[in-house]
C-alpha cells in the first residue's frame, strides 16, 4: 500500500533527483504555527466530510491564518495528480476513480462553514476524457443549490488533452471567478511545469472571457524560481492581452530537497514594484506579496474585484 506521507512514495518521479539545498527563510516569510479552536473546527468539518484541501496537500504557509477564519480551499477529484510539476507538493501518480458523492459533500461543508466565498481547486486528471470538467460543473451546481448566496471561485487544471467542450462545460456552470495559474514565466516551463504549455494556459483564460465575459478571470505566478523582472513584466502583458482581471504573485517555497530549488527570496520592496507595475497595466485586482497564494484572502479580494469592475463601468 502506497503511503503518501513518505516523500519517495508521494513523489516517485522526483526520487532520483539530487537533493537541492533549502535556503533559510528570511524574516518576512515566517508565519505562526497553526492552532486554536477555529482552526480545529475547520479541520474537523473537512475530516467529517472526507474532503481534501490544497492547504494541506500543497503545504501552504497560510493554513493557520485561513483555517482560523473558517476558510479552506477544497481540492476535488482526489489527492493524487497525474502531473509531476517540480515545484508542487501534491502527490503524483495514478489517481483513484472519481467519487460521485464528492460534490454533495463539498456543498455540505460550504454550508456548515457558512462561507460567503469558496475556492474549489483540483489535481490534474489527464486520465479522464474531460479532465474532470463535469465533476467541476457538478460541484459548482451543488454549492449553488445548498448555498445560493455563496460566491464560487474555481482554480482549474489546463484541460490540455481535452476537447474544447470540457472548458465550455465548466463555464456553463457559471462560477463567479475562473482561476488558472500560469505559475511561472514561459522560459522556465520545461524545468518547472514540464507537462503544461504556457500559451495553451494563456489561451484557456482568454477563451473563458470569450465564452462568458461576466466571469472574472484570475491567474498567478510564483517568483524566486530563476526568472528576471523583464520576464515577469512580459507575463503581465500576456495576461492583460488575454483580458485577465486579477493577478497574484507570491514567493516560491521549496517543499522538499527533491523539488525545484529556490533561486532567491524576492524582497517585499520588489513585490511592491511588481504590484505597482501590474496596476499600471490595467488589472482590476492585484495581490503581490511574499505570502500571496491563489486563494489567500480570496473572499475579501473578490469583493474588491467586483467593486473595481463596477467603478470601471461607471466611468465608461
Amino acid at each position: 500500500m502506497r503511503d503518501l506521507k513518505i516523500p519517495s512514495q508521494r513523489h516517485p518521479e522526483k526520487a532520483h533527483r539530487p537533493d537541492k539545498a533549502q535556503p533559510k527563510k528570511p524574516d518576512w516569510i515566517r508565519v505562526r504555527a497553526p492552532g486554536g479552536k477555529a482552526y480545529a473546527d475547520t479541520r474537523r468539518i473537512m475530516r467529517d466530510n472526507n474532503l481534501t484541501t490544497v492547504c494541506e496537500e500543497a503545504g501552504c504557509p497560510n493554513v493557520g491564518e485561513c483555517w482560523s477564519q473558517g476558510h479552506a480551499t477544497m481540492m476535488i477529484m482526489g489527492e493524487i495528480c497525474t502531473r509531476g510539476c517540480t515545484f508542487c507538493n501534491v502527490a503524483t501518480g495514478r489517481p483513484d476513480a472519481l467519487d460521485v458523492f464528492e460534490p454533495g459533500r463539498v456543498a455540505d461543508a460550504v454550508q456548515k462553514l457558512g462561507l460567503n466565498h469558496v475556492v474549489i481547486t483540483s489535481v490534474d486528471r489527464d486520465d479522464l476524457d474531460d479532465g474532470g470538467a463535469e465533476h467541476f460543473a457538478q460541484t459548482i451546481r451543488a454549492i449553488r443549490h445548498r448555498s445560493p448566496d455563496t460566491t464560487i471561485e474555481i482554480l482549474t487544471p489546463d484541460f490540455l488533452k481535452c476537447d474544447d467542450s470540457a472548458l465550455e462545460m465548466v463555464v456553463q456552470a457559471r462560477p463567479d471567478v475562473f482561476n488558472h495559474n500560469l505559475e511561472t514565466v514561459p522560459g522556465l516551463y520545461p524545468s518547472v511545469r514540464p507537462g503544461a504549455r504556457y500559451f495553451h494556459s494563456l489561451r484557456l483564460l482568454q477563451r473563458v472571457k470569450e465564452l462568458d465575459p461576466s466571469i472574472f478571470t484570475k491567474s498567478g505566478i510564483m517568483v524566486g524560481l530563476g526568472e528576471d523582472r523583464s520576464q515577469v513584466q512580459q507575463v503581465m502583458d500576456d495576461m492583460r492581452a488575454a483580458d485577465v482581471d486579477f493577478l497574484t504573485i507570491g514567493q516560491y517555497l521549496q517543499p522538499t530537497p527533491k523539488h525545484h530549488h529556490v533561486d532567491r527570496f524576492v524582497t517585499p520592496e520588489e513585490f511592491e514594484a511588481y504590484e505597482k507595475a501590474a496596476w499600471g497595466k490595467g488589472f482590476l485586482m492585484v495581490s503581490a506579496t511574499p505570502l500571496t497564494r491563489s486563494s489567500y484572502h480570496a473572499g475579501d479580494d473578490f469583493a474588491r474585484l467586483r467593486e473595481a469592475r463596477e467603478a470601471k463601468l461607471a466611468r465608461s
